[in-house]
This record gives structure tokens, sequence and C-alpha cells, in this order.
């Protein structure tokens, strides 16, 4: 019998909705390559060909023949893009395999645009696919449910990324999935079924760190610190690497024990926080339990003595909100200090518990899936009206991001050093798109990486006010914000222009 012919394999990331609307900052969408198909493509033999095309970044090319295998990633605002695609390459005799949190959310709506469907992470079905695959048998639905794992998976195929076409292509995912279950979080349906938080093996996340060039990294785990063991191991490993890294991590674990002192000592200099909202009921009602009873203050002071910038997160339109929230929130943030805000609008993505609860209550008000981008209403508030909440969205980027307020979350620091990296980060992610925007047409990304070092580089720490065991043990008090039968004195008007 002779030997399997090669395969012709192309992967392909359809541009998001957002990606093409007027609310497009190319500079958002070309910071990260599309890490989850270069890691499937490892486990492609050695003498197949394959291709990796990100439509952020470069506009699809035509085939003259239809590649044997086509995979496209499928999020909720890419999906009618996505299906179009395959679509058209199923009608040109391609193959053509769906996968992503969206498929896994909606396998019955995916599945009639595709010959197989994947259901959950792909690291334990795709390399079974591809073995039927060759043998002429493919499954048409592979869901993934025992037995994950993150051992013995093959390095991430990065010879198939175009470097120069993104802002980070040092990114790294070294877990899977996230120890809490908020009822919002679209990823919480995507690894249901199996475990729901998993890590690499110390040493293999070592080995990827050191295969990638220069200093600065992006770990895009949904919880770098979700587990301590794993985390203490791996930052003592990379002590010494002299790395500069950005993460993102929960609220608790930030004042629990030294792990936050040992990812900054390893090179951690900014981080993705979900405070999402200032009111305890909100927290408590969308199952956030990790943030209850946490004192947001405390949090801030902690990364900031220890030179860490905070990019901070943030969701309107939750149950408690009322027109207050915008102007509580930014100013809150401002104050603190925080060096970058996401702000989104709450949107129950099908699939997870908020979705469920909100479409048994007949509060979903479409299903125009380009509609789910977290910057329109797709339901009924509870406070606001629709057109108030889109209002006071947009009014909550204006405000954090006018110079007044950079200038005034910059000098919330106490050293200039401080103040200087908190302004140069902040203005220049926000207050200099066309220069961004003449740098990606010119292909010259990479020639800000030494710009971003620069910036994230460490500056002298200030002295903590507590030990770190000590924000763990005290009362750390409640959230900022309103407290039953207490109205905050800084409340004004919401001015949602």
């Amino acid at each position: 019998m002779p030997p399997p012919r090669p395969l012709r394999v192309k992967f392909i990331l359809p541009a998001l909705t957002e990606a093409t609307s007027p609310f497009w900052r190319p500079v958002k969408y070309s910071l990260f390559p599309p890490l989850g198909l270069a890691t499937l493509a490892a486990y492609l033999a050695p003498d197949d060909q394959a291709v990796i095309e990100d439509e952020h970044v470069r506009p699809l090319s035509p085939d003259d023949d239809a590649p044997d295998l086509v995979v496209i990633q499928v999020y909720i605002t890419n999906a009618y893009r996505a299906y179009r695609l395959a679509d058209r390459y199923r009608a040109r005799g391609s193959f053509v395999a769906l996968g992503g949190l969206h498929v896994t959310s909606l396998p019955a709506e995916a599945a009639a645009h595709a010959d197989a469907i994947f259901l959950g992470p792909g690291e334990q079905t795709f390399p079974q696919f591809l073995k039927d695959f060759r043998a002429g048998s493919p499954a048409r639905r592979y869901e993934s449910t025992s037995g994950r794992t993150l051992d013995r998976v093959p390095p991430v195929r990065r010879d198939l990324i175009m470097r120069r076409s993104y802002l980070v292509p040092n990114s790294i995912v070294v877990t899977r999935g996230c120890p809490q279950h908020c009822d919002f979080c679209y990823k919480d349906a995507f690894f249901a079924g199996g475990k729901s938080f998993y890590t690499q093996r110390v040493d293999d996340a070592l080995a990827e760190i050191a295969r990638l060039p220069g200093r600065h990294l992006y770990f895009l785990d949904d919880h770098l610190l979700g587990d301590r063991r794993f985390g203490r191991a791996l930052f003592e490993g990379m002590r010494g690497m002299n790395r500069l890294f950005q993460g993102a991590a929960t609220v608790d674990s930030i004042l629990r024990d030294d792990l936050i002192e040992r990812a900054a000592d390893a090179g951690l200099r900014s981080l993705f926080v979900g405070f999402e909202t200032l009111t305890p009921a909100n927290l408590a009602s969308s199952n956030k339990r990790q943030n209850l009873g946490r004192d947001y203050t405390a949090v801030t002071r902690r990364l900031h003595d220890l030179g860490i910038m905070i990019n901070g997160s943030f969701v309107f339109g939750m149950d408690d909100d009322d027109k207050d929230v915008f102007r509580r929130t930014v100013d809150w943030a401002v104050e603190q200090g925080i060096t970058t805000a996401t702000f989104h609008i709450q949107t129950p993505y099908p699939g997870t518990r908020l979705y469920a609860q909100m479409e048994q209550q007949g509060r979903i008000t479409t299903r125009d899936w380009d509609l789910y981008d977290t910057r329109h209403v797709v339901y009924r508030p509870s406070r606001l009206t629709p057109e108030a909440l889109e209002a006071g969205y947009h009014w909550a980027y204006r405000e954090f991001y006018r110079w007044s307020s950079i200038t005034r979350a910059a000098l919330a620091h106490d050293s200039w050093k401080h103040q200087a990296k908190h302004f140069a980060y902040s203005a220049g992610w926000k207050k200099f798109e066309r220069a961004w925007n003449l740098v990606i047409r010119l292909r010259q990304l990479r020639q800000m990486t030494p710009v971003l070092e620069a910036v994230l580089s460490k500056v002298t720490r200030v002295a903590p006010e507590a030990s770190p065991a000590a924000a763990d043990r005290l009362d750390v008090g409640r959230l900022p914000g309103p407290q039953p039968g207490k109205e905050p004195a800084h409340v004004l008007p919401v001015l949602p222009v």
C-alpha cells in the first residue's frame, strides 16, 4: 500500500466584524498572531504543506486549486464570515473543519457549514481527526471531554506566523481555561464536559519561552496565577532569563500570598485585571465570587508598589447598574492610577449561564451575532435604557482617555518614573492612532518592540505598606462604590455625550 500523500492544509482566522467597523483600530487587531491555529498545525506530518491566514493583518489569498483541508476558527463576531468562507471552500471540493468558542456554543448552527466540527479544546481531538481523515473516514463531530492534558503537546508552529505583522509576536499560552466559573464567561462553556483548568509541564513552558527571541512576552492565559504551584515553579525558572512580560490574573490571586511578587521578580510588568464592577450585588449575581469582599484599592496599591501597570476590565449593564455607574467607574479608575481600561457592555454569549437566564426571562432582543461585540446592547437592561447604556459606554472610553484623565491617573503614582511610564503607555496606546496606522501599513511593527520594552522596563520599587500575607489575613474591606444604605459622596450625573 503506497504511503499517503502529503496534505495541503489552510488554517484561517476570519476577520471579526468589529475589525471592519468604524470602531476598527488596526493596532488592536495586529497585536497577537492566531496561536490556537499554530498549535493545531503542530500536529501535521513533517511533509504536509500548511499555511496560516489571519484576515486581520492581510487579505485572504484566492486559491487556484482548493486545499485538501481548511480549518477555520470561529468566534461569535466572525461567525457569518466564517460560514461564508466555509461554504465557498466546500463548493470547491475542500474538506472544511470548524472549531472555536462559537462552534462549541452552537454546534448545530456550525455543522450546517462544515464537514466536521470540533467542540472544546483541540489538543486531544485534532490528532485523532487527522488520523481519521488520512484513513478516509473522518467523523462529523469531535468533542473534547476526558483526557485533557498539555503533556507532550508539540511545539507551536511559529514558522507559519508572519512575525512582522504583529506588535506582540511573542505571545504564549501555558495553561488552558480558568479555575473560576463566572456566569457571563464565554470560555466556561468551551471547557464544559472535562477539566476546566490545566497547565503545561513547567519544563515544556520554559522551553517554549527559551525559543522566543527578544525580551518581551505576552501570556495570553486567562489566569496566569491560577495554579500557585505551577506559577511558583514557572516564575522561578524565568528568573535570570531577562524577560519582560504581561499577563492576566484575578483580584483574589493578587492579594493571596507572594505569587505576585515572584511574578514581578521574574519580569511581570503589566497585568490585565478583571475588576468588572464596583457593585458587590453585581458580583454576587454573576457568580464572580473571587472578587467579593476584596479591597480593589489594595489590589492597585500592591501592583503599583511592584512596578506593575494595570489594564483594568469593567463591565457595564449588569442588573444593579444605574446611570451613575459610568462616572463612578471612570472616576475610580483614574483616581487609582489604572494605566489602561477596557470597558464592555455586558453581553450574554450563547452557551453561558447568563444567556440561558436572560433567554428564560425573555430579555434577549437580537440574535444577530455581529452585534455581540460588547459594544452593542443585545438584551433588555434592568435599570438603564439600551440607548443610555450604549451612550454611557462610549462616554466612559472618551472620558478615561482624555489627556486630562491620562495626566491625573499618571500623577496618582508616587514617583516620577511611575508617572512617566504610565503616561507613555496610556497615551501611546490611545492617542497616536495615525502613527500606528502608518507603522502597520509600512509593516514596521517589529520596530516598535524596543519602544514597548523600554516602557515596560522596571522602575524603582516603593516599599509596600503591609506584608504580602497581611492583605489576605486582614479584613481588607468592601469594594469601593455604593454600599447598602450608604450613598457615595462623589456620585455625579453621567454625561453620555
